[in-house]
Order: C-alpha cells, then structure tokens, then sequence
C-alpha cells in the first residue's frame, strides 16, 4: 500500500455525517415534558410517548435507555398491534441473544419473551349484530327448508338459520323480495361454490367452520362480507389466521385480509412478517405490501400502531441500507402517518438525511427546512450541508451561526460551521465543539489529522489518543492505524487493526473500499512472528500497565494458533467489558462457551454469560454445576462474584472469601490469580480486615496486577496515612496507560487543590465520568456560587444524560428556589430512571410546591 494513499486518507477523511435522529437542543425538557404527559395522558397514548422517549435516547447515543423506553411501549401496548410492532422492535434489537433464554430455561426461569402472541385471543369476540332468529316470519307459511340451486347442485339449508346469518339473508327470505314465498333460489350468480355452500349451512346450524379447507374459507369469507354475515366473516377471519404459519401464507393472506377487512388475519400475517425481521424486507413481495398498502388497509393490518410499525420498518431498513428505494419508501409512509408535530418533524427529518444520502439534493432541502419549520434545529445542519454541496459556503456559515446565535449552543453545532470556514475560525470552532461535547469524534480527528500533515506525528497521535481514552470509536482507531502505517510502525498499525477486528470482524476501512482483515494480512507480513510464549509475555506486559486495546490486540493474535480458544474468547471478554463494549463483550462470551474444552469450562461461560445480562442467581447455579464437575479456579471465581452480587446479607462475606480461598488453590495462570486477590483484598477491606486486604494486594502486585495500588492505597487511608495512599496512587498512575479512574480515586488523598488538579486531569482523560462535575459543583455551592454549581453540571448534563448529575443539579435548583427548574430535572431524571427512590421522594417534594 502506497505511502501517498494511506496520506490522501489521512487528509482527506470523511466528513462527520448528518445523522437521521431526534436531537432537539434541551433534550432534558423534551424528557421532563414527555414524563408530565405520561402522568396524565390516557393509557392509549403512552406507547408513543415511550417510543418518542426511545428516539430521544437514540440521538444521546443512551442504547440501555433506548431499549428500556422500547420495552415500556411494548409493556403499556393498548391494542394487539402496538404488542406486536414493539415486541418484534424489542426481539430485533435483541437479535444474536437467543442463547441468554435457552441458558434460563436451563436455570427452570423463563425469560421475558417477545415470541409470537395467540393473535385471535387479543381480539374479542363482540359482533354487534342484531339477531334474525327470533324475529316473526312476517305470518308467511312458507317451508322451514329453502333449497338453494349452484350449477346442477341443490344444498338443502334451514331457512331460519340461514336467516340470522345476515340482514340480507332475513329480508331475502322472510321479507316482501320474491325469494321470500320460494323453497328454491338459485345462488349461481354469487360465486359460491355447491361445497362452499353446504359449509355455509353448517355453520349456520353449528357456528363453527371445522375441517373446512383454506381456499373454501377464503371462497366462504368473500362471500360472507357480500352478504353482510358478520359472524361467519369473524369465524372465517379467526380460522385463516390460526392458519398462518409461513411467510408465504402471510403473503397470499395479506391481501384477502386487507381487501375483506379481516383484522384477525391481517395482525397474524403482520405478526410473522416483523417476527423475520431483517431477512423479510429482502423479500420484495413483503416490501411492496407496507409500501403500496393505503390509509384504510392500513388500519385493517396495524390498527392505530401506523407509525410505529413505519418507524421500526424505517429503522431496520436504513440498517440495511440508507440509501435504497424502500427505505425512502417506508419514511414517506412514516410522514403520511404521523399524527403530531413531534412525529412529523423527525419523519421529515428521516427522510430529508436519506434524500442527502442519495444526493436527491433539492428533495432533501425542502425536507429539512419543514423540520426546522416544525421545531428541530439540528435540520439546520442538513440545510447548510446542502447549501455547502451547491457552492453557498458563506450561507451556510451564516446559517449555523444564526442557530448559535439563537439558541443555548450545542457541540454540533459547532463542528458543523467548522467546516464552512478556514484556518484559525476552524479551530477555534472545532475546540468549542469539544468543549460542548467532547463525544464528537470529527474534532479530535480533524486536528489530529491537521497535526500529521504539518509533520507533527507525536501531537496528532497525542490527539486521537485523547478520545481513544474514553471513546472506543472504530473510525478513531481507523485514523490511527493510517498515522502509524504513514510513519511505517507496522507493528503498532497491527496492534490497532487487530483491535478494530476484535469490535468488528467485518468492518471496511478507507470509506468502506478495504476490508480491516486484508489490510491486517498486509501490515501482518512487516512484523515479526510471535511464538506462543512472547504472545503470553506481551500479554502480561499489557494487561499490569492497563493497555487494554494492546491486550485486545494480543488475544486476537493468540487466536490464530491452536491455543485454548475458550479461554482466550473469556479474557477478551472481560477486556471490552472494561472497555465499555457490552455487545462486543457478549459476542465474545458466546464464542468462549462455543470453543470450552469441556463442560466444566463451558458452564462457568454459561453462568458469566447470564451474570453479566443481569441474572445472578442462575450465574450462580451454573457455577455451582460446574463444580460438581470439577474444582475450578474460574467455577469458584464465578461463584464468589454472583454470590456477592445476589445477596444483600452482609454474613456472606464469609463465604465469598472462602470460594475466592478456594479459587486461588485451583491451578491457574498470574493474571486470573491478580485479579482474585484483589478481589479478595477487597472484601476484606469490607470486613474491615485490613492487615489481610493488605496481604492481598501486596501478593497481587507481586505478580504485576497493577490495579492492586488502589486497593492497597485505600487501606493505608482508612489506617489513616492519607500520604501513603496517595503515593501509592501515584505508582498506580505513572504504571497505567488509562488512568483516568487511577486520578479520580487520588483526588480523594490530598487536599482542595490537588484535589481539583486532579479531578480536572480526569475530566481531560476522560469527560465522561461524572463524579469530577459532582466534587466542583459541590464545592462552588458551599461557596455560595449557585449559578456557577448548576452551570457546572449542566456543563457535562449536555452531552450526557446522567441520573445523579440530574438529581444533584434538580436539588440545587430546589435550594435556590427555582421550583420549575428542579421539577424539570426530576421529571428528566425519572426518565432515565423511573424506580429510582431518592428521585421519587424529591419530585414529589418538588411537585407539591408547584404554583
């Protein structure tokens, strides 16, 4: 790969994109005003203000609190189509996660299913016809039979039964219509066949269609919707459905159920169409039938769940792919069914970044200035975008500054001028953005690159290694890895591409034209081979200086070889953990358990695999199998961590340390006996054992676990030699590579002023940590500085939705008499939170003071 390319690259990077989401510019008051609607609105109307919650958490980036407002909808769902648009929304999210409820089901527990639901059950029966039977024969002796001729055929039928079926059939027969005095009709011109009929008559004698086949039944319900029979159309609607059990009978049904408006079949064939997502919108009978369906059939197949259904159909088809014909398809469906301004503005919104991304450029603006139009100011950014693509770049520099200028400035907003203007006023904007929002990857990544084309490697490796700190971001080390293959570090550049591999084995770097394991097998043939022991060695020297992606790295390399693959897949498990990369970290478990060597092994993975998802009590139970089997290190390792995770009762500290005693007597290697020591330091800690927490973490850091200085500087605290602790924080710093934590826990050690040294280190290595905003805004309130404490956290509030910066700036807000501001943020913070018990008892405080 030529020097020149991997240059262009590195200069010539992609610009930040427009993303399709709901961003307003206070998305606290959009929460607090969405919990004030929830409190009273009526119960039909709470799905939708969870999903619009659901779309506020999307464009945080918040994925747990996405899922819990998806799972809110789906549990307040008020009508069988709403369960089912936010239980097929719920089951896709949480696609690649079926083993978590087969290992329940092992456990005896059953999991919170999203399965399919017994559709015709949802709807009751309540056919509101009024009964023919007891009606007078209008006084005509006529015969109690009435032959009705088909061809040459002649079905004998009960002429009262035949009556109550239907209005029509009463006044046909026992009105002043000449078929009233006949015993003989003749139904040939009805298309209704002799087999049909007879089936007609049998039910109109015992009520039920049983044994009838499926094409009499759709013979029988079009003609029962000509003749008005209403309970012969229900009972044919509910037979066809319970009949549904394929994508193909979904898709011949489907229409016959919109066309003879048949409910309980439209919801089954609806039912296992969203049950296949994503593979059924790759079948273009299934599009075309959410594509072309009208308002009416519509509200036959998904009742008033319209715009859910088009925003789930919406999100997995830009998933697939943002650009194509039924993704837009589905956002102009998602337009002509939203129903409020909020809806429709980011439909518009949608479908205006589609339009962008398909450069249908003047399609795309008239979208995005009808969103701003309706309320959302990040459209803004669309428009100049486009103002931009035309040549208008003075336009769209005044246009983002007039959104600045009008508004409580955000980080975007910032980022997106920055690309309008040039030289110092870039900077100066690309720093303001990171000030506002330092999650934004483009800032970091523009000045980094910037720094490597006027030749400074070390600041612009300085500068992307800034985010890498706190932000795992793909592109981030993508950029990275292109700084060291420019400077001809092939084995750092391999270090990086192995990691990308580890978040994403099928990522595709360079704007999508190369994939990362080509470019792996390139950079791999510069560096020299490892052997299995230098793997280990390196490992080690990564994992005591806290480099986890270096150790990510080395696993991935440790990998190719005919090692133990279980336990590798279990140590790069617990990497992305620390990481912060629960889906990468769960992907990785599974394969642990897939290549356990026996079932001992492969039953401790089952049970982190169930702890880390939340079930403690079946982690447990699958490690106390495990050791039924066979004494294991891990087996008890596993043990000691459920065990103290599941129960409240301060006694089993007794047994945790002995399962973590009886871990470190079973056979296993430095790093894994590190980090049980530790461990163990700690519960003795808690025990107030400080002699032996001290044991512990000296022993630990004898075989290098690094992380034991923090252990070890906590007991010489609580011995009361505040000096010792922080010098031993300081050796924990000057070892680790990521050492934002290591920062935050010293400031503890010291006193006011290294104390906010300290903590403004961290904030710099990591902004995402909250307890740095909480320490200065409780410092700038005993100051009397209100105004100051509340700018303080609403400081880190803007990018981050954080319960507890939440509660505490809510409690402030309360002191200083602002009555409106701490209702604002506690209906916020219950947003993110719902059960949360302090936040409760302060909102109701908060609420009964209300004018």
């Amino acid at each position: 790969m030529s020097s020149v390319f991997v240059t262009r690259i590195i200069y010539q990077g992609p610009q930040p994109p427009i993303l399709p989401f709901f961003k307003p510019v206070d998305y606290v008051e959009v929460l607090a005003q969405i919990h004030e609607e929830l409190e009273s609105c009526p119960p039909q109307q709470r799905s939708n203000l969870y999903l619009l919650q659901f779309q506020v958490f999307r464009g945080l980036g918040e994925t747990k609190l996405m899922r819990r407002s998806l799972r809110s909808a789906w549990q307040r769902a008020s009508s069988v189509h709403e369960k089912l648009v936010f239980g097929s929304w719920l089951k896709y999210e949480k696609r690649g996660e079926e083993l978590i409820s087969d290992l329940l089901t092992t456990c005896g527990k059953c999991a919170e299913e999203f399965g399919p639901i017994d559709i015709a059950s949802q709807f009751p029966i309540d056919i509101n016809v009024t009964s023919h039977e007891s009606m007078s024969m209008s006084g005509n002796q006529i015969s109690s039979n009435v032959i009705f001729r088909i061809g040459k055929e002649k079905i004998i039928c009960d002429r009262r039964k035949i009556s109550a079926l239907s209005a029509p059939f009463y006044a046909m027969l026992n009105g002043c219509f000449t078929e009233s005095f006949c015993e003989d009709i003749n139904l040939s011109e009805n298309n209704i066949s002799p087999s049909g009929m007879r089936a007609i008559s049998k039910f109109s004698e015992t009520g039920n269609l049983n044994e009838v086949p499926p094409n009499l039944l759709l013979e029988i319900l079009v003609f029962a919707n000509k003749f008005c029979c209403e309970r012969l159309k229900d009972a044919c609607d509910r037979k066809l459905a319970s009949l549904v059990s394929s994508r193909e009978d979904a898709v011949e049904l489907m229409e016959y159920a919109t066309e003879e408006s048949c409910p309980v079949l439209a919801a089954s064939c609806l039912q296992i169409f969203l049950h296949e997502l994503p593979d059924c919108l790759n079948d273009e009978r299934v599009v075309e039938i959410f594509r072309n369906c009208n308002r009416q059939q519509r509200l036959i197949m998904v009742g008033q769940a319209s715009f859910s259904l088009y925003c789930l159909l919406s999100e997995v088809a830009m998933k697939i792919d943002p650009q194509s014909d039924k993704t837009s398809c589905f956002l102009e469906r998602l337009i002509e069914t939203a129903e409020n301004d909020r809806q429709r503005l980011l439909a518009f919104h949608q479908l205006g970044c589609v339009r962008l991304f398909r450069k249908e450029y003047d399609e795309a603006e008239q979208l995005f200035e009808v969103a701003i139009s309706l309320g959302h100011v990040y459209s803004a950014a669309g428009l100049a975008r486009i103002g931009y693509i035309k040549g208008h770049k003075l336009w769209a520099y005044e246009k983002l500054s007039s959104v600045i200028s009008s508004v409580a400035p955000l980080g975007w907003m910032y980022q997106e001028r920055s690309m309008y203007c040039e030289g110092d006023k870039r900077w100066e904007d690309l720093e303001k953005a990171t000030k506002l929002d330092p999650t934004l990857t483009y800032p970091y990544m523009y000045r980094a690159a910037s720094q490597m084309k006027e030749h400074n490697a070390q600041a612009a490796l300085a500068e992307i290694n800034r985010i890498l700190g706190f932000k795992l971001a793909l592109e981030c080390l993508e950029l990275r890895f292109c700084f060291y293959l420019a400077l001809e570090d092939y084995q750092a550049a391999l270090c990086d591409v192995q990691a990308i591999l580890t978040l994403s084995p099928n990522y595709r770097m360079f704007d999508g034209r190369v994939a990362a394991s080509q470019l792996r097998t390139l950079v791999h043939e510069h560096v020299e081979n490892w052997t299995t022991a230098d793997c280990w060695l390196q490992l080690y020297d990564r994992w005591s200086s806290v480099d986890d992606i270096g150790s990510l790295s080395v696993i991935y390399q440790m990998l190719e070889s005919d090692a133990a693959k279980g336990v590798l897949y279990f140590r790069q498990s617990l990497l992305l953990i620390r990481l912060n990369c629960p889906e990468a970290a769960m992907r990785s478990l599974q394969l642990a358990r897939q290549h356990a060597s026996s079932d001992h092994e492969r039953l401790v993975y089952e049970g982190w695999i169930l702890y880390d998802t939340g079930h403690y009590e079946e982690g447990l139970q699958k490690a106390e199998e495990s050791i039924k089997i066979k004494r294991s290190f891990e087996a008890f390792f596993l043990k000691a961590y459920a065990l103290a995770d599941s129960s409240l009762d301060p006694s089993c500290f007794s047994t945790v340390i002995s399962l973590l005693e009886d871990a470190l007597k079973c056979p296993s290697d430095r790093l894994r006996k590190g980090q049980a020591l530790n461990n163990l330091g700690s519960v003795y800690v808690d025990c107030r054992k400080l002699d032996l927490a001290a044991d512990c973490y000296i022993n630990a850091l004898k075989i290098r676990h690094t992380r034991a200085h923090q252990g070890l500087a906590r007991v010489h605290f609580l011995r009361n030699d505040k000096v010792a602790a922080y010098e031993e924080m300081t050796r924990l710093i000057e070892k680790a590579r990521n050492n934002a934590s290591a920062y935050e826990k010293r400031s503890e050690y010291c006193d006011r002023e290294l104390t906010k040294a300290d903590l403004e280190m961290v904030t710099r290595l990591d902004p995402l940590r909250v307890y740095p905003y909480k320490y200065r805004a409780a410092v700038l309130m005993d100051s009397h500085k209100e105004k100051e404490a509340i700018a303080e956290l609403s400081r880190a509030v803007a990018f981050k939705a954080d319960l507890h910066l939440l509660h505490l700036r809510a409690a402030f807000h309360e002191y200083i008499g602002d009555v409106f501001g701490a209702l604002r943020d506690c209906r916020a913070a219950l947003s993110v939170d719902p059960n949360h018990q302090e936040m409760l008892e302060l909102h109701s405080r908060v609420n009964s003071h209300e004018p």
